[in-house]
This record gives structure tokens, sequence and C-alpha cells, in this order.
């Protein structure tokens, strides 16, 4: 196994310190935020070093590489992108405390998605469609990493796909932005230009993330082994389990302890870092 360690300001008296704890028999360089540290073993320490250091790590076979994937699925809202775009929308309508606080609850697995993504959405009731707009132009913002990590899987041939319990509005302008291959979102009903409250069709939550993955993987032909996922919610934890690695990035607890991985310091290059 390599120990992968990335963090912001890694210090090399921390990856000498690590390197010890793992018994590995040299370290690499990644990137400046990211080292490879060979032949590692786990210990009982590194995690905690890890945290008190502010440093992510990963035990990654030294035999997988990024060529090893076909498919990476990722969520949009604070993963993809840096904000909640519901929570935004709200904001325009000055009810975002309200639906924020519904939003964390969602995130920490408290409330059921489909019931959550209802109620806030028929808060944004009477809201001009302009405001959608408003938003992306204003609001949306790529997390640090994003174009880094999507030029890197593109390269090497894997196909990408943004899966969100969010809107299409802005699934559908980040896929054309960034030159994803796919994007499944929930369509907000509009009428005479105003948000009537209402999604149209079936709603996509934890479910129907999951379900949305398992199908373009089957179009593909892949195994699950050569899937990707990352999220950053409790309900993006069906979609983890359903790819052969599943990352929490900069995720909620609930999401954290069932990943394969967890990426909290540094950005979305974090991910091809594991796997160069």
């Amino acid at each position: 196994m390599n120990l992968i360690i990335q963090g912001l300001n890694i210090e090399n008296s921390d990856l000498r310190a690590l390197a010890k704890l793992a018994h590995a028999s040299h370290i690499e360089r990644v990137t400046g935020q990211a080292f490879r540290l060979v032949n590692a073993t786990p210990h009982h320490d590194i995690p905690s070093y890890c945290q008190e250091a502010q440093l992510d790590f990963s035990f990654v076979p030294a035999s997988m590489k990024l060529s090893d994937f076909g498919l990476v699925a990722m969520d949009m809202d604070s993963t993809l992108i840096a904000i909640e775009s519901i929570d935004e929308i709200a904001d325009m309508g000055k009810i975002k405390p309200q639906v924020a606080e519904i939003t964390q609850c969602t995130m920490r697995g408290e409330i059921n998605f489909v019931e959550s993504l209802i109620r806030r959405t028929a808060l944004l009731a009477g809201l001009p469609q302009e405001a959608l707009q408003t938003v992306y132009d204003e609001k949306v913002k790529l997390n640090p990493g994003a174009e880094k990590m999507l030029q890197r899987m593109q390269q090497a041939g894997i196909k990408t796909m943004v899966i969100s319990g969010g809107y299409t509005f802005f699934t559908d302008k980040i896929k054309t932005k960034l030159g994803l291959d796919y994007a499944f979102a929930n369509k907000l009903e509009i009428s005479d230009g105003k948000l009537t409250g209402q999604v149209l069709g079936k709603i996509i939550g934890a479910e129907g993330k999951a379900e949305a993955l398992e199908r373009i993987r089957n179009e593909l032909g892949l195994r699950k082994e050569q899937v990707i996922a990352i999220g950053d919610g409790a309900n993006d934890l069906s979609m983890l389990m359903s790819a052969g690695i599943g990352i929490a990035y900069h995720a909620k607890p609930i999401l954290k302890e069932k990943s394969t991985y967890s990426i909290d310091y540094v950005g979305l290059d974090g991910v091809v870092n594991l796997f160069e």
C-alpha cells in the first residue's frame, strides 16, 4: 500500500514522522501539496497525527491508477461548487435561514431528502425565474481544484457526470461550462415567469442519485470497481456505495464514516493525486 499525504502546508518533519509510523520505504513528491509514502503499513496513530497537523491521508493500493477508472460521478452543491444553490435562491427571496436550516438537517441525515426538497422548493414559490440566473452569475463558484481534477480525468478518458438533488437550471449550465458528459437533477416548475414551488417529475434524491449512476455505469459497460463517486452529504451515501471508490469531500461525518477516502483540507484535485 501507498500512503498519500495531502495538505495546504506540509512540513518535512511531518512527512518523516508519518513515514516512520507507517514503516514506509521512501517518500515521493506528487505535487507541492501531495506526497506518496511508498510501501506503507497502517498505524493507529496516523489518523490522530494527520488530524492535528491538518493533513489528509489515504492508504491506496500501489497498483491502483487513474487509468483503471471509466466514470466519475459528482454531487454538485458543496462538492463541485462551493454553494448550496437552493439556499442562494432562497436568499433572493429573503428566506435563506428557513431553507438553509432544512438543508443542514438533510445533509446530516436528520430529514429524508425527498421530503426536504419538497419543503424547500415550496418556500421558493412566487420568486421570479430571473432569480435563478442571478444566483448562477453572482454566486456559483467552483470548489478549489475542480477544473484541474476534471481536466486530468478527461485526459485519462474518464467519463464525467454531475448528479444533483438540486435543479437542472444549474446542472445544465455546469455541464456545458465544464464539458461534462452527463448531468442529472430536478426540474423546477415555472409558470408566468415565476417559480411555482413545485418540482416536475420524479424527484432525484439519495436513491435517485444511485440509480442514475448505475444506469450510466451499465450503459458504459463498466464494473462497479471502475467508478469513482464524490459527495459531501448524507444524500450522497447511496451514490458512493454504488461506486468502487467513494470519496467524502469536506463532508458530514455520516458520509465520511462510510466512504473509501476522505478529503478534508485540500481541493478536488486531491482526488486525482490519490491515483497518480
